[in-house]
């Protein structure tokens, strides 16, 4: 949840909802008024006001003194994932990465310094993985963060673990936000890619260590994502090119 300066917060009325809106996405409990002021550095009437307007329109529901994302911003968030090209093009793979490794599987797109969740793959019964569709993270902060940095940035004398994975197009990291879990993560696509994205996976760190077979699964199912997002979608213009190639992984 990100606060601001009561002096340079927004003035117009779409700037104040996308404010107010951003501290309820990155909340993990409803709010109250006090508590969003507190968040948004906005005057209590702007917010009060502003609320009430998200309301209407159900952008924001409303139980007792509390605020949480109403139903229509999750509607208008759904469509746009399912709107999302590189979304689509991943799905098959992400869902294939999860059956063969049994881990939970991330895709994500760099914005800015922050890396955005645009899809995940299994993780219900695992408690204490809080990532979701929508999410955002510090990029230097995660595997799939430094996999998009190595593939968007320079190689940089400080930074060993992005220039690592520039070099061998692959993030470990063991134990780091979990003990006995580790991540591994896959950039896809190539540098200067007009999005950059990576996909990643998180698991038991035994398995990962031991078994080899669970690297090359992440980077067979990033290469097909990159295959997949660079055939033609018609499907006698894509038997037709030369840049065609069956899909192998059954999706």
């Amino acid at each position: 949840m990100r606060s601001r300066n009561a002096g340079d917060g927004p003035t117009g009325v779409m700037q104040r909802a996308a404010l107010i809106l951003d501290v309820l996405d990155g909340a993990t409990e409803p709010m109250n008024l006090s508590q969003i002021v507190a968040a948004t550095g906005l005057p209590l009437s702007s917010v009060h006001r502003a609320l009430e307007q998200l309301v209407a329109l159900r952008w924001v529901h409303r139980h007792g003194k509390d605020y949480r994302l109403g139903m229509r911003i999750i509607e208008l968030g759904s469509a746009a994932s399912q709107q999302n090209v590189l979304r689509r093009a991943a799905l098959p793979s992400l869902h294939w990465l999860h059956r063969v490794t049994g881990c939970i599987v991330h895709l994500g797109v760099l914005d800015g310094d922050e890396v955005v969740y645009l899809e995940k793959v299994g993780g219900e019964l695992v408690t204490g993985i809080r990532s979701r569709v929508g999410s955002r993270l510090r990029a230097e902060t995660s595997s799939i963060g430094k996999a998009l940095l190595a593939l968007d940035r320079p190689a940089r004398p400080d930074s060993p673990d992005i220039d690592g994975a520039r070099e061998l197009r692959v993030v470990y990291e063991h134990e780091k936000c979990m003990k006995g879990f580790s991540c591994v993560a896959v950039p896809i696509g190539t540098p200067g890619h007009e999005e950059p994205a990576a996909v990643s996976i998180f698991g038991s760190l035994t398995k990962i260590r031991t078994d080899p077979r669970v690297r090359l699964s992440v980077q067979t199912a990033a290469a097909e994502i990159g295959r997949r997002l660079h055939v033609p979608r018609s499907g006698a213009a894509q038997r037709h090119s030369p840049h065609y190639r069956p899909n192998r992984l059954g999706a």
